[in-house]
C-alpha cells in the first residue's frame, strides 16, 4: 500500500485517559472567529487606540473541557522547561494539508489595475504533510498524496524513533510527542506500536480535544502557506509537492534549524 499510494513522493529528490500516553518518567521531568473587513483600517490611528491588523484564528474554545485544558496546559509548561533546560527532546506533531488550486483574496496591485490568477482545469487530489517541529532546532516531515493513514503515521514514527534512541543512547534524553487526538493517532493498530516506541525512548503527550492552539507547530503551518503557496495554482500533485518541499527548505535556511524529509518506498 505505501509503494502506490505514496511512491511518488517517496523517490522524490530535492483521561487523561492512559497517560502512556504520559507516563510516570515524564511526569516527572516534567471569539468567535469574525470575518476580515474588505479593506484595512488606519493602522496608525488603531494602533494608538490598542488595536493592530492581525490574523483572526479559527476557534473551538467553547467545546473545551476547561479543568483537563488546564492541567494538561501545565503539565505541558512543565515538559516544556525539561525541554528548555535540555533534559529532554520535545516536538509537535501534526498533519496539515495544500490543495492545487490555493488562492489569496488580497494581494498587493498597481492603481488602475487587478491582479489574476490562471484558473487551473482541476483542484486534484491534495498533498498532506505530516510534520513534528522541535522549535528552533529541528523540522522533521513526509510527505503524502491524499491524507496519512494507520500505517503511514506508524512508518513515520517508527523513523522518528529510530532517531529517538540513538539520542537515549548517546545524551539519556527522552523524546516526547505532542499530538492531538486525530483518530489515526489512537487506532489499534498504532496501539501496538506504543511499547515499541516507548522501549525506543519515545513518549506521547496528547492535548486535550479542541485544543489546536497548544500545538505550536500550528503556526509553522500557516507560515508555510501564507508565505510559500499561498496565491499560486498548480498544474499537478507533483509541481505542488515540490513547492512545499522548496518551501520547507527555504524556511529551514531562514530559520537556521535542521531539516529532514521521510521518504516512503516507492517499490
Amino acid at each position: 500500500m505505501a509503494g502506490s499510494r505514496y511512491g511518488a513522493f517517496g523517490a522524490m529528490s530535492g483521561s487523561r485517559t492512559t497517560d502512556l500516553q504520559q507516563p510516570a518518567t515524564v511526569r516527572q521531568i516534567g471569539t468567535r472567529a469574525t470575518s476580515q473587513t474588505q479593506s484595512r483600517p488606519d493602522s496608525a490611528d488603531l494602533t494608538k487606540k490598542g488595536w493592530r491588523w492581525k490574523r483572526t484564528r479559527h476557534s473551538q474554545q467553547h467545546q473545551q473541557d476547561t479543568d483537563l485544558r488546564h492541567v494538561k496546559q501545565a503539565d505541558l509548561e512543565t515538559l516544556e522547561l525539561a525541554a528548555k533546560e535540555g533534559h529532554i527532546d520535545l516536538k509537535y506533531l501534526d498533519e496539515a494539508g495544500f490543495c492545487l488550486y490555493s488562492p489569496v483574496s488580497y494581494s498587493y496591485s498597481r492603481i488602475g489595475t487587478q491582479k489574476q490568477l490562471e484558473q487551473v482545469p482541476t483542484r486534484g487530489s491534495r498533498i498532506s504533510i505530516l510534520g513534528l517541529w522541535q522549535p528552533d532546532k529541528r523540522f522533521e516531515y513526509a510527505l503524502a498524496q491524499g491524507g496519512f493513514e494507520g500505517e503511514s503515521y506508524i512508518k513515520v514514527m517508527d523513523w522518528v524513533a529510530q532517531t529517538a534512541s540513538i539520542t537515549l543512547e548517546q545524551t539519556g534524553r527522552f523524546t516526547v510527542v505532542v499530538q492531538d487526538n486525530c483518530s489515526i493517532h489512537k487506532r489499534d493498530i498504532v496501539r501496538q506500536h506504543w511499547q515499541k516506541w516507548q522501549d525506543q525512548g519515545v513518549f506521547l503527550f496528547f492535548l486535550p480535544p479542541y485544543s489546536a492552539e497548544m500545538n505550536r507547530i500550528e503556526d509553522q503551518w500557516h507560515q508555510l502557506k501564507a508565505h510559500e503557496i499561498a496565491g499560486q495554482m498548480f498544474e499537478d500533485e507533483y509541481d505542488l509537492a515540490m513547492t512545499v518541499i522548496r518551501g520547507m527548505e527555504t524556511r529551514s535556511e531562514a530559520g537556521g534549524y535542521a531539516l529532514e524529509r521521510f521518504k516512503f518506498n516507492s517499490a
